[in-house]
C-alpha cells in the first residue's frame, strides 16, 4: 500500500542556513518553501524533476510538535494512495501509529519500527 519513497527530511537547527548549504555550496535546487499554522518547511533537490527530494524541518518545531520523533537522525516520508486505509492496516497489525493530521495541505501520518526509527506516510 505504500507507492514509493517521496521525500528524505532532515531535521535541522537554521533553515536558511541549511538551505543555502544545498543550494549555493551542493548545487541543489529548492523547490517550494511553506508556512503553515506556525510551522516553515523548505523542499530540496538535486534537480526540479528529482522525484525524491529533502525537507528541511526546523528540529525545535518538529520537537514540539511530535516529541517522539528521534530529530539525529533523518526520516523517510512515503507515499501512499489511501491514508486511511494504510492507517487502519499497520494499526490492525499492532503497528503503533500516529494520529492522521493535515499538514502542507496533505494528510500525514507518522509511524516507528521496532528499533524507534520513525517513519512518515503522507497521501499522494
Amino acid at each position: 500500500m505504500i507507492t514509493k519513497i517521496g521525500e528524505l527530511m532532515l531535521y535541522v537547527n537554521d533553515l536558511d542556513q541549511s538551505a543555502t548549504f544545498w543550494t549555493e555550496k551542493i548545487g541543489f535546487t529548492q523547490l517550494a518553501e511553506h508556512n503553515e499554522g506556525g510551522m516553515r518547511w523548505i523542499n530540496i533537490a538535486p534537480t526540479s524533476t528529482t522525484e525524491t527530494q529533502f525537507v528541511l524541518h526546523d528540529k525545535k518545531q518538529i520537537a514540539a510538535m511530535h516529541p517522539e520523533v528521534p530529530l539525529a537522525t533523518p526520516a523517510l516520508l512515503f507515499y501512499t494512495k489511501d491514508i486511511q486505509k494504510l492507517h487502519e492496516a499497520l494499526f490492525n497489525k499492532g503497528i503503533p501509529v500516529g494520529d492522521i493530521v493535515e499538514m502542507g495541505g496533505s494528510l500525514t501520518f507518522n509511524f516507528p519500527d521496532p528499533d524507534g526509527n520513525y517513519f512518515a506516510v503522507k497521501n499522494s
